[in-house]
């Protein structure tokens, strides 16, 4: 009898388990040539790693394809980072055990000898706006059974991703048609660094001495890297903001040729074609006045957005947004059969 009970027991067990192990998303690390790095001065790699995670239905369903989500990680860290700071994939499976409608979600590697790409055109880092626009795509739209429509691809990010975000939306509203961006960084013109800071840069002598900087003055380092580069300028490759620790207004101009807050105003054309625009900001966050900003400056211009003030700070939360916002959202306004049908 107690055997008998014992296997009814595991038979149970068994049958429980199964079908909540088959709603696991399947998740794929794989290595994308980008021609768009190729030759950039920086040294960085064109062979990018990818973190592709694939709906719980994928390998069961061959006949069936999908929307896909570029998400884009922050600055200081890479898609592994990204992955944990998102709590993927617990977090996408906890989203679509929810009801989510199931999308394939990818997340690149946008890493840098200096931490981070700002997801700009450099001749000096390479073009990461080709890499995500262009090249990712199109590798994601030739290995897997995508929607291979903009109509069916959605982009987002946090912080520098967020900022990733805006831009490349800005450029290419014929690749994505919505966009999610999480307590977007860099909005607004950036200044110089303080003149202490402005000469510890300026006596860098190799690359390898950047690294033992500070978090703040190793940013300056990729923000020049990607706005301000200079091809006669090795071995980094670029214009500083400062000179002798003054303040250097034509390279500040550049950089703030690359804030999405001034380049907005060009766009709206462009930024009119997205089905839908999201924003999103801690309250506790010093990035909210900016956000709130270019939510408010698309507004101003009749483009439809959303703009939502959490309780947070920058880096709180973020695995909470993304399973019950972000997901969402692009479940909602994403096309998940081929458009005309």
């Amino acid at each position: 009898m107690r055997q008998v009970l014992f296997g009814l027991c595991a038979a149970l067990i068994v049958g429980a388990a199964g079908p909540a192990m088959a709603q696991s998303v399947r998740v794929d690390r794989i290595t994308v040539h980008s021609q768009a790095l190729d030759g950039n001065l920086e040294g960085n790699t064109a062979e990018r790693s990818v973190t592709v995670y694939l709906p719980p239905d994928y390998d069961s369903n061959s006949q069936k394809r999908y929307p896909v989500l570029y998400a884009l990680h922050g600055y200081s860290i890479n898609n592994d980072i990204w992955s944990k700071e998102i709590k993927a994939p617990e977090t996408i499976d906890s989203a679509y055990a929810a009801g989510v409608k199931g999308m394939i979600v990818v997340l690149p590697n946008s890493q840098t000898r200096h931490n981070g790409s700002m997801y700009s055109s450099s001749a000096t880092t390479g073009d990461f706006e080709g890499f995500i626009a262009t090249d990712l795509v199109a590798y994601i739209d030739s290995h897997y059974r995508t929607l291979a429509q903009r109509e069916s691809r959605g982009l987002a990010g946090h912080s520098m991703g967020g900022y990733g975000t805006v831009r490349i939306g800005m450029k290419h509203p014929e690749v994505f048609s919505a966009l999610y961006a999480m307590s977007p960084c860099c909005l607004s013109a950036r200044g110089a660094p303080s003149p202490e800071e402005g000469l510890k840069l300026e006596a860098l002598k190799t690359p390898e001495e950047a690294q033992a900087l500070g978090f703040f003055v190793r940013a300056t380092l990729a923000v020049s890297s990607a706005w301000s580069p200079n091809p006669n300028k090795p071995p980094f490759y670029l214009d500083l903001p400062t000179k002798d620790g003054v303040a250097q207004p034509d390279v500040l101009a550049r950089w703030a040729a690359n804030a999405p807050l001034s380049m907005v105003h060009q766009y709206i054309p462009n930024m009119r074609r997205y089905t839908a625009i999201a924003f999103d900001v801690g309250d506790r966050d010093g990035l909210k006045t900016d956000t709130e900003a270019l939510s408010a400056a698309l507004t101003t211009y009749k483009v439809a957005n959303s703009f939502e003030l959490y309780d947070g700070d920058h880096v709180s939360g973020v695995a909470d947004r993304f399973q019950n916002h972000v997901l969402p959202f692009f479940a909602k306004h994403l096309a998940f059969v081929p458009v005309g049908q």
